[in-house]
This record gives structure tokens, sequence and C-alpha cells, in this order.
């Protein structure tokens, strides 16, 4: 894979995974644990053939090692995919989650005593505020609650009961997340960078856990092979199932190119790519799917990315790169 190509990936494949995923979480709000399995699954048995060598082949980080790492990940997944079934919409799901850089820089004071610039703290208000904009905006507009895909007669009082909570989960779920790349970081430190066998052990070590998960891996899984069919190739197959084959294979595109960039290009380069991966699958999933979108949304949303762009010194990386450019012409 060339880097052109893992750039073209990375847009196709995690743009194409946000429609899917959209469209399966309209059809069944609380799949996401059965699209997380399906997602681990799916690159464990990748890497066990192609990385692990079906076993072969010693890890370089030993397994107690990615225990801690895992259990992160796990948690962090789950957090994430419940608060769809609490009532969270999509757009304010992305945009919560692009605030990552609050709660690392939260993790990295309190724990590694790291001290942050001006423009860092800026950026992170900046942060904090489109955030907030976005979630009290959208708390005035919660959707109603539904279960196995049927809107329920519930009160205002307990829509936004559930609302609440959903903000809990991805709260909760975005410090854990800031924990496990100050772990990760110290990790790599120590044992050197081997993303794919990192990729590999990440997915496949949570796949036993997924058995507390059973009765609701069975309840969605039972309703995605009693959804509507899509007459595809002249077979009545589910249309959740077909968006769910979708979704796990554009993932592995997506997640692959990402690692693979990661090794490959500058943190420039990355953090190009991946805020611009976002905002443009925001954009779509606000335009495809008609989610409503305010004036005060689009606040927000300029402040979390914008934010995201000065914390990252894009600007200066780009004049920096710039100026090296000239003295190398002249």
């Amino acid at each position: 894979m060339s880097v052109p190509v893992a750039v073209g990936s990375t847009f196709f494949g995690c743009m194409s995974n946000v429609v899917f995923l959209e469209l399966l979480v309209k059809q069944d709000p609380g799949i996401g644990n059965l699209i997380t399995f399906s997602q681990f699954l799916l690159i464990a048995i990748h890497g066990f053939i192609f990385t692990a060598k079906f076993g072969t082949k010693k890890p370089n980080i030993s397994v107690k090692g990615y225990l801690i790492l895992v259990s992160m990940f796990f948690i962090t997944n789950v957090l994430n995919n419940y608060a769809f079934d609490l009532n969270i919409a999509m757009p304010l799901h992305m945009i919560f989650r692009a605030g990552s850089l609050i709660a690392n820089m939260i993790m990295g004071i309190v724990i590694m005593k790291k001290k942050y610039t001006l423009d860092k703290y800026l950026s992170v208000a900046m942060i904090t505020a489109g955030i907030s904009v976005c979630t009290i905006v959208s708390s005035q507009d919660v959707k109603k609650t539904v279960i196995r895909g049927v809107e329920q007669n519930t009160s205002e009082l307990e829509d936004f009961f559930w609302w609440c909570l959903g903000i809990s989960c991805l709260t909760v779920a975005l410090f854990i997340s800031a924990r496990m790349g100050i772990y990760q970081e110290t990790l790599y430190k120590k044992h050197g960078k081997h993303p794919q066998e990192a990729l590999f052990y990440t997915h496949v070590l949570p796949l036993p856990w997924f058995v507390f998960l059973y009765s609701n891996l069975k309840e969605h899984i039972t309703m995605a092979f009693e959804s509507e069919p899509l007459p595809l190739i002249g077979l009545g197959i589910p249309s959740t199932v077909v968006y769910l084959i979708g979704n796990v294979a554009t993932q592995y595109i997506c997640i692959s190119s990402v690692y693979f960039l990661t090794t490959e290009c500058s943190s420039l380069t990355v953090t190009l790519v991946l805020t611009l991966r976002k905002f443009t699958s925001l954009l779509f999933s606000i335009l495809y799917f008609s989610n409503p979108f305010t004036i005060y949304h689009w606040i927000g949303t300029i402040l979390v990315f914008g934010g995201t762009i000065i914390f990252t010194e894009v600007p200066q990386k780009v004049k920096q790169m710039t100026t090296q450019k000239k003295i190398k012409t002249k």
C-alpha cells in the first residue's frame, strides 16, 4: 500500500463505515455490541493468519501488557455503543468523540504532570465550548426512546433522562480512551511500535468478554435476520445483515489504512487526513440522512474542529514546511 492509496482508503473506508453505521443505528439503535463483535472477529481472524502466523509468531509486547490496554479499549467501545441506544443522535455522537483532546489534556496534567502552552489551553477551551453548545442545543431536541426498533410512548422527562445517561456514557468513554492513550504511549516507549501486532491483540483478546453480552448479541442477531430484505442479486437478504457486512468490511479498510498512515507519514499528514475525514463524515451524515443541524450546531462544530487543528499545531507545521520548501527552491 502506498501513502496516496492509504489516504484514499482512509476516506473511502471511514466515510463508508459511517454511512453503514447510521443505516444500522436507524434500524436498530441497540445493535452497537453486535457491530463491535463482528468488527473485532474479522480483524482477529485476519491478524491470526497474517500477523500471528497461526499462533507461531511470538508478540514483541507481552500479552499481559496488552491486557490492560484491551480492558480499556473494550469498555470504551461498549460505552460508545450503548450511547446510540440512549437517544444520542449520530452527529452529536461524532462531535462529542471529536473532543478527545480535552480528556487527553486533563489526564496528561493529572497523571503525567504535563504542562501546556497558552495555545493548547485556548484550543481546548474552543473544543469544550463547541461540545457544550452542541450538547445544550441537542438537549432541546431529544430523540424518542426506541426499544427493539419500536418508538416508545414515553414522556419528555423519561426521554431526557435516557439522553443524559447517554451523555454520561460518552463522557466516561472519553476519559477511559484518554487514559488508554497514555498507557499505550508508555507501552510503545518501552517496547517499540508494532502497529499490526497491536491491532491484532487489541481485537482478539476482548473476544471472550463478549460472552457476558451473549443475550444482547443473540437478541440483535435475531432482529438482524428478521429485518426487511433487500432485493440483491435476486435474493431477499435481510437489510441489516447487508449493512452489517458493509460496516465490518469498511471498518477493516478504515482502521488498517489509519494504522499504515501512522507508521509511514508525519503526524501533520495523519492529523490533516483524520480531521478532514471526520468533518466530511459529519457533513455527509447531516445532509444525506437529514439529521437536525442548526446554526448553533455549525458554530459548535467549527469550534471543535478549529480547536483540534490549533491543538495539533497544523498551521505552524504548514508554515514551517512552506518555509523549508522555499529555502530549498532558492
